[in-house]
Parts: C-alpha cells; sequence; structure tokens
C-alpha cells in the first residue's frame, strides 16, 4: 500500500512488529498539548491502520492477545484510546470535547485469522450484507451525552458533517442535497428520528433500511472466480438467492428482512405476507424520492494510473530511499467488486 513504509517507523512483515501506533498516539498527544495551549478549539481525525492488513503491533502488544496478531493490533489500538481520552481529561477540556469512536466497514471476513468478526451479521467487508455495512458508533462527551447508555439511532459517518455544523451553529448549505443529518438530538437528549439508510456499491443501489426492516434490491458477494480462488466475503454462510455470486436483480420483488428478529439476514419475510406489503409501502416511496432527488457526482476513482503509487516524501534523495517513479499509464480501473 502506498505511503504505509517510511524510514522511521518500518513494518517487519514475518513478526508483524511495528511502532506506527505508537507513533500515531503521540502524534495526537502532541497535537491535542499544542492546541489546548494555544487556546485553540482543535479537530483531530484519529485514523490507525493497525488492524488493516498487514497488520501490525508494537513489542509491547505484541502475543497478548490469544486472538493472534489482530488482536495484538486491536488491544494497542484500545490502548491508544484510552490515552487520547486520559490526556483530554487531565488538560481539563474533557467536557468541552466530543469523541467518536467508529469504523468504516464491517470486519473482513475473507482474510480469515488476519480480519475481525462480524458476530451474527451476514458476510463480511466488501458487500452491503450487514457484516459489510454495519458498525458500532461510541459517543464520549461527559457532562453532555450520558455514559453507560445504548441507542438503536440508525447513523452514517455522512452524518457527523451535518452535526459538527449543528453543533457550531452553522447553517447547512442549501444550494445542494446533503446526505447525512444531524445527530445532536440523539446525543444530547436521546431523541430518536426515523430515518433510511441507502446500501450502495459503487453507484449501485443495493438495498435500503427503514427502521427494522432491510429491503435487498441487488444481492451479490463477489465473483465465481474469486470464490473459486479462494476469496470468499461469506466465509461458512450461504444463503439461496441472497449471497449470489452474480449480481441479481431483486428490484421488481425486493427481499424483505427484519433485522430486529432476524440480524443475520437468514430468514426472508414472504412476499405475499401483509407485514411485507406494509413494510414494502413504507419502503418504495423513500427509494423513488431517493431516485428522483439524487445528483450522480462524477467517479474519482474510476481511472487509474501506476505513476500515483510513487514514494518520493522531501529528503528521501539524501537517504537514497526513493522508490523510482512508475511509468505513466492511465486506464480505466478494474473493480471486480
Amino acid at each position: 500500500m502506498a505511503g504505509r513504509y517510511y524510514t522511521d517507523f518500518p513494518i517487519n512483515r514475518s513478526t508483524g512488529e511495528s511502532n506506527l501506533t505508537q507513533l500515531y498516539i503521540q502524534e495526537a498527544v502532541d497535537f491535542i498539548h499544542k492546541s489546548v495551549g494555544a487556546g485553540s478549539p482543535f479537530f483531530l481525525y484519529w485514523t490507525p491502520d493497525a488492524t488493516h492488513g498487514p497488520l501490525y503491533a508494537s513489542t509491547t502488544f505484541l502475543g497478548t492477545s490469544s486472538r493472534g496478531l489482530y488482536g495484538d493490533a486491536v488491544r494497542e489500538l484500545d490502548y491508544g484510546v484510552g490515552v487520547i481520552l486520559k490526556l483530554l481529561t487531565q488538560l481539563g477540556v474533557a467536557s468541552d470535547t466530543l469523541v467518536i469512536f467508529s469504523s468504516d466497514n464491517g470486519g473482513a471476513t475473507y482474510a480469515k485469522e488476519m480480519g475481525g468478526s462480524n458476530g451474527p451479521f451476514l458476510c463480511g467487508k466488501e458487500t452491503t450484507f450487514e457484516g459489510g455495512m454495519r458498525e458500532p458508533t461510541i459517543a464520549w462527551w461527559p457532562g453532555t451525552v450520558a455514559g453507560g447508555t445504548v441507542s438503536h439511532q440508525l447513523g452514517s459517518m455522512m452524518d457527523w458533517f451535518s452535526t459538527a455544523l449543528d453543533l457550531a451553529e452553522i447553517k447547512e448549505p442549501d444550494d445542494r442535497i446533503i446526505d447525512g443529518m444531524s445527530l445532536l438530538p440523539i446525543l444530547v437528549n436521546g431523541t430518536v428520528t426515523d430515518r433510511p439508510i441507502f446500501y450502495y456499491r459503487g453507484d449501485e443501489l443495493m438495498a435500503v433500511r427503514y427502521q427494522m426492516y432491510k429491503a435487498h434490491y441487488w444481492t451479490w458477494t463477489n465473483s465465481i472466480d474469486e470464490f473459486n480462488h479462494g476469496i470468499d466475503f461469506c466465509p461458512g454462510e450461504e444463503i439461496v438467492n441472497v449471497t449470489t455470486h452474480d449480481q441479481v436483480n431483486h428490484t421488481s420483488q425486493p427481499l424483505l428482512f427484519h433485522l430486529g428478529r432476524d440480524p443475520g439476514e437468514k430468514y426472508l419475510i414472504k412476499p405475499k405476507t401483509a407485514e411485507y406489503l406494509e413494510a414494502m409501502k413504507l419502503i418504495q416511496p423513500i427509494v423513488d424520492e431517493h431516485h428522483k432527488t439524487l445528483v450522480k457526482g462524477a467517479p474519482q476513482l474510476n481511472y487509474c494510473d501506476p505513476a500515483v503509487m510513487n514514494w518520493a516524501p522531501p529528503g528521501c534523495e539524501d537517504l537514497d530511499q526513493c522508490l523510482p517513479v512508475p511509468h505513466h499509464d492511465q486506464t480505466l480501473c478494474y473493480w471486480p467488486h
């Protein structure tokens, strides 16, 4: 992966040893100290990637988990979060600081022991089943967000933009559709808002969730060719007409699940039942309105060029460690997922 290997923090691919997470922790600590010392508001986006292959952990954490290197990486991540929260408290800014902990996707179950677990949820990363798209989110804001409470509010990472504007009492721009919504009501008052969640894969709307119901308009895991070569997005899980290796169109009769009773998306609600008909009366108008107001953006990842993978940070010439510049060859990306 471009940018992963720098002179001052190598990753030992045979042992998984690296101090990179410790450097990320120190960068965060230094930034917070500097901001608080200057009396400046701050925004810290802290994204250690030790649980993303190639996995790694520092010497202190290597071999400390029964879950192998993945567990070691998780333990070090947990430690880093603790360091940051403790520092905010020590500096007296905890009550003025909202901390959000979440992820960008479910566990990469295709990575086997090098990936996470999605518990009861179907499949994993790269899919629009619950195992691929659902992740936990934790909010920490002493004195404002009540500790130990659980909410079933549906949320999206896109909501944090609207939430930040709401916190700053800034009006959202009205010259475009904003996909997210403010989560401030749920954070401050525990007020749950009914809203849909749209599950996309590329530019295809694959599924929609509203309340406890989820309707699949398309299903697909990965290609049969990838599957036959050992890449399995749904290891140990096979549901006929659901975990398909072809992209199957269900738009004329979406597959419906109740995630409260069936979080693993294993038991279809039969199309002719009253429950199915009532649920789709709620969901289909939402989908129709979504399509009607959708303005598709120009794809930013349609083209691939090996030249962008060059690693040449300032000073690499002095160390004689600049990688050679790859040949420029822009082509349409092949993305089999």
